[in-house]
């Protein structure tokens, strides 16, 4: 049964679940969330809360081998399904609902639109912007924008198709 597309700016929080101990890829993204309220937050208690949520954080990203920077703008319900060797950039925007796969770098200033899927081991070299509602297959290297819609793949990624709705 075909997944039903959402709008590409309401975030799936329930995504970023943490419901077992071992699942190293959303407490990563859970130490990263709460790290910036207690930045927001401020003060003597924001303060040694974002302390224990920098080393929360290193713990975890230690053990993906990813770097997911504490100050990069993600919104909800985004998906690190095996987080091993995962690297982004912290200038990059990520949209929500985005899935991202082990091994895929995403460097410089990418924008990210909502509902993206980067397969296994792609490479984004920015600045550039992938639409929403795109899906990058395994080992692409995007070097241009890519529009909403679209399936890119190859080395360099060219649109093989792309999504009439």
């Amino acid at each position: 049964m075909p997944e039903t597309i959402t709008s590409a700016t309401e975030p799936d929080w329930s995504r970023e679940e943490v419901r077992r101990f071992w699942e190293p890829g959303k407490k990563m993204i859970r130490a990263m969330r709460r790290y910036q309220v207690a930045q927001d937050r401020g003060g003597m208690i924001g303060w040694i809360a974002s302390k224990f949520w920098v080393l929360n954080h290193l713990a975890w990203s230690t053990i993906c081998q990813s770097e997911l920077h504490l100050t990069t703008q993600v919104a909800g319900g985004l998906r690190l399904t095996h987080p091993t060797g995962i690297i982004i950039h912290p200038d990059c925007k990520i949209g929500p609902n985005c899935m991202i796969f082990h091994q895929v770098t995403l460097a410089g200033p990418v924008v990210v639109g909502g509902h993206v899927d980067i397969g296994a081991g792609a490479k984004i070299l920015g600045p550039l912007t992938v639409g929403d509602h795109v899906v990058i297959g395994a080992n692409a290297v995007v070097t241009k924008d890519v529009p909403s819609g679209a399936t890119v793949a190859g080395i360099p990624a060219r649109v093989i198709s792309m999504n009439p709705s």
